[in-house]
């Protein structure tokens, strides 16, 4: 995945993010989020909570859906979409939770911690 001059410095810098999921009757569900890139994976991460609105919609299309994470400041925004799934894999969540306090804090305790992976396969935007 091929990203815009400067995103990599944008998805550095300590913004938050906007998630979208599709309700099952195909409206969109938005939220605030922290987000993390891997970019030799081209692999964005949400860590949550299990019991999430933005988890369940997910499970309820079957474990697998459309995902996208808009992040904004001022004229520059940058946004990922890709396909998403859930993993309660302990290793996962470990790594997630390291990636998010690399770039934000460390996330306040949560034994109901999930991730969302989200495989980047389009990128939209200027940063």
């Amino acid at each position: 995945m091929i990203l815009p001059p400067g995103a990599l410095a944008f998805l550095d810098e300590r913004h938050l993010a906007s998630c979208t999921t599709l309700r099952p009757d195909g409206s969109p569900h938005v939220t605030a989020v922290g987000v993390t890139y891997e970019e030799d994976r081209a692999l964005a991460r949400v860590i949550t909570g299990a019991g999430s609105r933005k988890v369940a919609h997910l499970r309820a299309a079957g474990g697998r859906g459309r995902v996208a994470l808009c992040q904004v400041d001022g004229r520059r925004w940058l946004t990922l979409e890709g396909w998403a799934r859930v993993s309660d894999d302990p290793a996962e969540v470990a790594e997630a939770e390291a990636r998010y306090a690399a770039r934000y804090q460390a996330p306040r305790p949560n034994p109901e911690r999930v991730v969302l992976l989200v495989e980047v396969d389009r990128v939209l935007g200027w940063a």
